[in-house]
């Protein structure tokens, strides 16, 4: 995700496209661990993805994604797994790709790859995306360099991959709709981070953004189930104050107890309590559907608090990025501009380019959605309904 503007001090702001992003959640165990979940009986046959930057594997590239991380389709990215960038904003792979090898499917191919195998399933998640439509960004004059797609731009594409099928609502179109979502799995990921990060320091009030964005989130959800979906995961947003970004940004006297940005920790943890709420209440609506929450906030903060248990030497630096010091963040020199170095270990570390995390981190998270209790209810409660 990005953000639209920078606050220098408490009173400079300077308007800047910086992507903001976040996720995941926790369990005691050790990283090398996290892939116990491989031998999982194949229970679905395609994941449908939605999300942003966090879950997105390729619908955007250097030119189409956020302009202050504009070399996603460059080294170092995608070097500790794929060796070659992917334009997915890691070092590696992603939650996503994680909950697919644990299904024993392959990694999901990014929507816009007109000639991809999408036989086990789709990536709708795009890079900078908003929860909020883009016209209202538009509107009012909150469109600097805004990435256009929105959760809307996915749903339209999705309506079209369904309409590709047959499959328009699971009451006019019960058996296409059927076939389409019987054996898949729905994985929503952490969308709404850009939305705020949009309007900092605009005259609009966070709480108008809260209410649009969770409007927007949870209308999206009473739409895929109405459609037919059966087996959804939700995921929230991380504690977003704890990236290198929100560290760079935010004054030194603004800082919560795990030592990150408190107000806009705040700002996540109060989103996903309206999500969850409206999440109870589908599945009263929908009692045939499976809905878990993915409780990236928590996940996430329970990974800072006890990172040196985790195998993550650093908390709050990026890896990749050029300044050095304790964050190793310059957002006009980020990684993959000339300036900016990787760390010869992207493992020790929880944040990748500052805004991004490595693939240590999301495999960490990974594990504790599948195989942990931040997942409510677990995950293997979803495995075990599959009929």
């Amino acid at each position: 995700m990005r953000c639209e503007a920078m606050a220098i001090s408490s009173r400079v702001v300077i308007p800047l496209k910086i992507t903001l992003i976040i996720l995941t959640t926790t369990l005691i165990f050790s990283p090398s661990s996290v892939l116990s979940y491989a031998s999982t009986p194949k229970k679905f046959k395609k994941i449908y993805a939605f999300g942003d930057s966090y879950t997105d594997t390729g619908n955007t590239h250097s030119s189409t994604g956020p302009s202050s991380f504009n070399y996603v389709s460059s080294p170092p990215y995608g070097n500790t797994f794929f060796h070659h960038p992917t334009n997915r904003y890691s070092d590696g792979r992603l939650v996503i790709d994680f909950v697919a090898e644990s299904l024993s499917l392959p990694l999901l191919p990014p929507y816009k790859d007109s000639k991809a195998d999408k036989t086990y399933g789709v990536n709708f998640a795009v890079a900078g995306s908003t929860a909020i439509r883009h016209r209202f960004f538009v509107r009012n004059n909150l469109t600097l360099n805004v990435t256009p797609q929105s959760l809307q731009t996915q749903l339209v594409w999705f309506n079209r991959f369904l309409e590709s099928q047959g499959c328009e609502n699971s009451a006019t179109t019960p058996r296409q709709c059927g076939a389409v979502f019987s054996d898949a799995l729905v994985w929503v990921g952490q969308i709404g981070a850009n939305d705020y990060a949009y309007s900092f320091a605009s005259t609009i009030s966070p709480n108008t953004i809260q209410r649009l964005a969770t409007r927007s989130v949870t209308g999206f959800l009473e739409v895929l189930l109405n459609k037919g979906a059966k087996y959804v995961v939700v995921q929230g947003l991380p504690p977003t104050g704890c990236l290198t970004l929100s560290m760079y940004l935010a004054p030194e006297t603004d800082r919560d107890g795990m030592g990150c940005v408190g107000s806009v920790n705040k700002q996540s943890y109060l989103h996903n309590t309206i999500i969850q709420a409206k999440l109870d209440s589908f599945r009263k609506q929908f009692p045939q559907a499976v809905i878990v929450y993915a409780d990236h906030w928590n996940a996430y903060s329970t990974i800072v608090r006890g990172a040196n248990k985790y195998g993550f030497k650093e908390v709050f630096k990026s890896c990749c990025g050029s300044g050095g010091g304790n964050l190793n963040f310059d957002v006009f020199n980020t990684c993959g501009s000339p300036n900016a170095r990787s760390c010869p270990d992207p493992s020790q570390y929880i944040n990748w380019d500052g805004v991004h995390l490595t693939e240590a981190m999301y495999k960490t998270m990974a594990g504790m959605f599948l195989n942990g209790t931040f997942c409510k209810p677990p995950f293997s409660y979803l495995l075990a309904k599959k009929q």
